[in-house]
């Protein structure tokens, strides 16, 4: 299953809650480092996606173009 955006979010402030308590094994810790660091990687991507599609105008002709404010 997929998981959506507020999915991996939540699922990485609890890795990093785990790795902040310190009782966490050294070997699961690396285990649960790596997989925040998927997590987090995933969710910029996704941020910059939307970033950039909110950056756009639609047009009358039904493209989208960057948006520009014109002075």
């Amino acid at each position: 299953m997929k998981k959506n955006f507020e999915e991996k979010l939540e699922e990485l402030s609890n890795i990093v809650a785990e790795l902040e308590s310190g009782e966490v094994k050294i070997d699961e810790a690396i285990n649960k480092y790596t997989k925040a660091m998927k997590l987090a990687k995933e969710c910029s991507d996704k941020l910059q996606e939307v970033s950039e599609t909110v950056n756009k105008i639609l047009t009358s002709d039904g493209k989208l173009e960057d948006f520009k404010v014109e002075e």
